[in-house]
């Protein structure tokens, strides 16, 4: 059987202007999902006027939005209908790993600061301080809707990229295990949820208390798992493992420091810490984490490290790095030991 020779190269012009209008396509997915046309889809194709009458757009732009998103993989087109590919699956709301919420959150929170990058590069200010005229967390807390939108959209986000990450994975020792900042506790809940010794504890901020309380209750947990409300700058609950997911990323070393040496006083002898990060290899290979870390530096002071960075952190604020877990996710467990 004979094969196609593959074409030429696009132009290096043609890549750069794809990517130059990267901004526009990122909109146009926010304008789907907002328009809810994928989770419409998801009984079946449907036409661009019925969809347009559904969602209370106008037929020739959404037709042209449809087109334009088709060729990126999110659509196929037979005339006036339009169906989606497993691509576009994941804007529908009821997709199991639906990424909708992320669509808005990014572009409802993100896209803004993002017009201050030039300022962040040129004095280190995060451009969401700028853009807020406050920290992002800060300006999250200020109104409960935002803080709820950021946690569905975390909950999706992490949910699937972390999927098979414990797979084969032992917990190290120790009964009590205390997840900090550990949102509504669902990283702990999957730790634990087999293992019937393990006592649990979530600590987050006591606004988060009531969502982590019902969390485990659905979860069968209650009876296991503790909310705790507290400040991870402050004060830890004393367990014998640690569990901190993406928080490390969030803040600058001095921060990240503070916290650690939060937990540090709050160990026992030879308290175990596990560490939940993407860590970023050496070298121009791609890696998801690269991307992440474009995020971290237009919204948080904060940034994806190395594996040395890591192990300097670490040992610099009580603890020794024992091993860093490479798991199918783009994440690794990083585990470290009290000194």
């Amino acid at each position: 059987m004979s094969e196609t020779a593959p074409g030429p190269a696009p132009a290096p012009s043609l890549v750069m202007t794809q990517l130059l209008g990267g901004f526009q396509v990122s909109q146009a997915l926010y304008v789907v999902t907002k328009l809810d046309i994928c989770t419409m889809l998801e009984d079946g194709p449907l036409s661009v006027g019925e969809l347009a009458e559904r969602s209370g757009a106008r037929p020739q732009q959404l037709s042209r939005l449809v087109r334009t998103l088709a060729m990126l993989g999110l659509f196929r087109t037979d005339g006036e209908f339009v169906e989606t590919t497993p691509l576009g699956a994941l804007l529908s709301r009821r997709h199991p790993a639906t990424l909708a919420n992320v669509a808005e959150m990014w572009m409802e929170t993100h896209y803004g600061p993002f017009g201050e990058l030039l300022h962040t590069v040129r004095t280190g200010e995060p451009g969401a301080n700028r853009y807020f005229g406050m920290p992002a967390f800060e300006w999250l807390g200020e109104k409960p809707e935002r803080t709820e939108q950021m946690a569905r959209a975390m909950t999706d986000l992490t949910g699937s990229m972390r999927r098979g990450m414990f797979d084969g994975y032992d917990l190290p020792p120790g009964q009590t295990v205390a997840d900090i900042g550990g949102s509504d506790g669902s990283l702990l809940a999957e730790l634990i949820a087999a293992r019937p010794d393990r006592h649990g504890i979530v600590f987050d901020l006591p606004e988060v208390v009531p969502h982590a309380t019902a969390a485990m209750a659905e979860r069968g947990l209650a009876d296991r798992v503790d909310a705790v409300g507290g400040d991870f700058f402050e004060a830890v609950p004393t367990a014998d493992i640690y569990l901190m997911s993406q928080i490390l990323h969030d803040w600058d070393d001095e921060s990240a420091a503070k916290i650690l040496r939060t937990v540090c006083r709050a160990a026992g002898p030879a308290a175990r810490l596990l560490v939940v990060e993407g860590v970023i290899p050496p070298g121009d290979a791609p890696h998801h984490m690269k991307m992440v870390d474009l995020t971290m530096l237009g919204m948080l002071p904060g940034r994806e490290r190395t594996a040395e960075e890591y192990a300097q952190l670490l040992g610099a604020n009580g603890f020794t790095l024992d091993r860093i877990v490479a798991t199918p996710s783009p994440y690794s467990i990083i585990e470290a030991t009290a000194s």
